[in-house]
């Protein structure tokens, strides 16, 4: 089995077992994620090519970080992810990539993305829902972070942080790659007692 078999029958394990936990059938998610019934049949399955928009669309209808979908489980508390363990889950038209690198569990799970867009690349997101913040670093190059129809331009060295529950993408500006950190934080999570 290839790495990346195993990452697909990892995702599907884990979409499988998130919404079977959170008493969803099939077409309850499907409507909720916005995300075909044959796509998502076809992921729980282990079949297809899930892109990261249908991933994050699913996790966010499940309610979960992305990581809970794409990663295994860790035990331990130190949580080390070596680069060789982590496969892109978008890839640009001129070679940029978007790979989540780890979450850092807790009541308001944590995000750390790692991302490269060439000049013109644009990664377009969807709203998350209410209580979803995301802080994006510029290490190199620049880039155009657009927010509820604003753009903002960050150099590198320069850091933004917004409410993602609003449309929200990232281009890659200047004359060359950018590569930049992003965090994406997830609204506490509340416990019934």
């Amino acid at each position: 089995m290839t790495m990346a078999d195993a990452a697909l029958q990892a995702v599907a394990r884990n979409v499988r077992e998130a919404r079977t936990r959170a008493g969803l059938s099939l077409e309850q998610l499907s409507a909720r994620a916005q995300v075909s019934k044959g796509a998502l049949v076809a992921l729980e399955k282990a079949q297809g090519n899930p892109n990261l928009a249908t991933l994050v669309r699913l996790a966010d209808a499940l309610g979960l970080p992305m990581s809970a979908l794409v990663q295994g489980s860790s035990a331990g508390s130190v949580q080390i992810v070596e680069a060789a363990q982590v496969t892109p889950l978008w890839t640009g038209e001129h070679g940029g990539q978007a790979r989540l690198m780890l979450t850092v569990p807790g009541p308001a799970p944590m995000e750390v993305w790692r991302w490269r867009l060439h000049p013109g690349e644009t990664y377009p997101s969807h709203p998350h829902p209410a209580g979803v913040l995301e802080t994006v670093s510029a290490v190199d190059g620049e880039m155009v972070l657009m927010v509820d129809g604003t753009e903002h331009t960050l150099a590198a060295g320069a850091t933004a942080a917004f409410a993602a529950d609003v449309p929200h993408a990232y281009r890659g500006a200047g004359t060359g790659p950018c590569e930049l950190v992003m965090t994406v934080t997830l609204p506490a999570i509340t416990r019934a007692s």
